[in-house]
C-alpha cells in the first residue's frame, strides 16, 4: 500500500527489481508477489496493506510495474489472488471466505489488475481459497473450481502460464474436502503446480491414481509440465541458476537498494489532515506514544526535533499499527495539547481519529519507513503521499503537502 501511495509505477518497478535482485542472489528465482487483489474491505483482515489499494486502475498500473522490476532483476513474478481476495472479512488461513461480486462488480474490480498483469507477461497466477457464488453456483473455493480457472482465467482473459494454488494447508481450501481430492481437484480446475499439501506422499498419490483412472489425462499433466518448463526457460534457469555467495554480500543491503527503499518511503508518506498548521514539527518540543515510539522520537531526534515527556511537550504524536476503533480511545486520552497521529499499519486506523489536530498515512512500522516519516515530519522533506484507499475521512487520490 505505501508503493500504491506513492502513485506512481515506476517506484512499483524500482522497488520489485531491488527485492528480486536480493532474491535472486541467494538463489531465490521466483517471488509470490505482487498481490493483485484490490482491497475494498477496510475489513479485510488478510489482504489489507498487502494491496495496492482499492481502486482497480491505480492497482493495475503498480501490479504492472511490479511485475516488470521482479523480471528485470531475472525473478518470476506472480499475481495473487485470482479472482480477487480483496472484499473479504474472513481469512482464507483460517474459514472460507464468500464474496458476493456479481460478474460486472468482478469485470470492474477485480479482473483489471489480473488482465494488466497477464498483459504484462507475469509468470504465474496464483488462486484465492474464495468461494464466489455468482462466478460460479458449486460452492466451491475458487482454487478448486473449473469455471474460475479455466473458465475466467484461461478462457475470459486468455492466460497461458503457470497457475499455481495458494497453501494447500489453509483452512479455506480443507473445508470441504479431503487433502487427497483437494490436490486432485485443483489440477482437474486448472492449476500446474500444488503448493504446500498438508501431507505429501497424500497428494502424490491422489493425483497419480486420478491419472491412471483416467480422471486426469496424460495430455492434462503434459500441458502444465511444459508450462512450468516455458516459465524457466523465460527466467534463464536452464543456464546460470546458481547463486554466488560472494556477489550475494555486494547486493543485500547494498547502498543503491538502501537509497530506493528511502525514496519509496519518503513518497508514501501521506498527509491526510493538517488543522491550524501544527506540522511540520521543527522547532516544537515532541513527545511520542505508541508503537515503535522510542525508534521514532530516535529518528525525530536525528531531524533536530526535540524531544521530551509527554506533559512538557508541545505536541504529542500518536503511532498507531492495526489499532482499529481503538484509536478514538487514545487520541481523548491524550487531549490537552495538539496531537498528530501516524498511522503505521492499516490507514483506516485515521477513520478513528477525528480528535486528532494532524493525521499521516506510513502504511509500516518498518525502519525506512519510519525515518521517512521523521523526515516528513519534522519538514525536511515535503509529503507527497496519495491515499490509496479511503481513510481518515478523505478520498482516494487525497493528500496534503506543506
Amino acid at each position: 500500500m505505501a508503493l500504491g501511495a506513492t502513485a506512481d509505477p515506476a517506484q512499483a518497478r524500482a522497488a520489485a527489481r531491488v527485492t528480486g535482485a536480493e532474491l535472486r542472489a541467494v538463489g531465490i528465482n521466483l517471488d509470490y508477489a505482487p498481490v493483485a487483489d484490490v482491497n475494498v474491505n477496510p475489513n479485510n483482515p488478510v489482504i489489507g496493506v498487502r494491496s495496492f489499494g482499492s481502486d482497480p486502475a491505480r492497482v493495475s498500473q503498480m501490479v504492472t510495474g511490479a511485475v516488470r522490476g521482479y523480471q528485470d532483476a531475472g525473478v518470476a513474478a506472480v499475481a495473487k489472488h485470482f479472482p480477487g481476495h480483496g472484499d473479504t472479512a474472513t481469512d482464507s488461513h483460517s474459514g472460507l471466505p464468500v464474496i458476493e461480486h456479481s460478474p460486472d462488480e468482478w469485470r470492474e474490480i477485480d479482473a483489471p489488475p489480473f488482465q494488466a498483469a497477464i498483459d504484462a507477461g507475469v509468470d504465474a497466477i496464483m488462486t484465492a481459497h474464495i468461494v464466489v457464488p455468482k462466478l460460479d453456483k458449486s460452492g466451491d473455493p475458487a482454487t478448486l473450481s473449473k469455471n474460475v480457472l479455466t473458465g475466467l482465467l484461461r478462457e475470459k482473459l486468455g492466460y497461458d502460464g503457470v497457475i499455481t494454488t495458494d497453501s494447500l494447508r489453509m483452512e479455506g481450501v480443507r473445508t470441504k474436502y479431503g487433502d487427497g481430492a483437494v490436490a486432485v481437484r485443483a489440477v482437474q480446475a486448472g492449476a500446474d503446480q500444488l503448493l504446500m499439501p498438508p501431507d505429501l506422499p497424500e497428494a502424490y498419490g491422489a493425483v497419480v491414481k486420478a491419472v491412471k483412472s483416467g480422471k486426469i489425462t496424460q495430455q492434462r499433466l503434459d500441458a502444465s509440465v511444459t508450462r512450468i518448463l516455458r516459465l524457466k526457460q523465460r527466467r534463464g534457469l536452464f543456464d546460470q541458476a546458481q547463486a554466488d555467495p560472494a556477489k550475494a554480500a555486494s547486493v543485500i543491503g547494498s547502498e543503491r537498494h538502501e537509497a530506493t527503499a528511502r525514496q519509496v518511503a519518503e513518497k508514501a508518506i501521506t498527509l491526510v489532515a493538517d488543522k491550524g498548521g501544527v506540522l511540520p514539527l521543527k522547532g516544537k518540543t515532541v513527545a511520542v506514544t505508541g508503537p515503535k515510539a522510542a525508534a521514532l522520537a530516535d529518528a525525530l531526534q536525528a531531524q533536530g526535533v526535540r524531544t521530551a515527556p509527554a506533559g512538557s511537550a508541545d505536541v504529542t504524536v500518536l503511532t498507531t499499527d492495526d489499532a482499529g476503533s481503538a484509536t478514538a480511545g487514545r487520541v481523548r486520552a491524550l487531549r490537552g495539547k495538539p496531537v498528530v497521529v501516524a498511522a503505521l499499519g492499516s490507514p483506516y486506523d485515521l477513520d478513528s481519529a477525528r480528535g486528532a489536530a494532524a493525521t499521516l498515512a506510513a502504511y509500516s512500522s518498518g525502519t525506512t519507513s519510519l525515518q521517512g516519516l521523521a523526515r516528513v515530519l519534522a519538514g525536511a522533506v515535503k509529503p507527497t503521499g496519495k491515499l490509496p484507499v479511503p481513510a481518515g475521512g478523505a478520498k482516494v487520490g487525497h493528500g496534503l503537502t506543506y
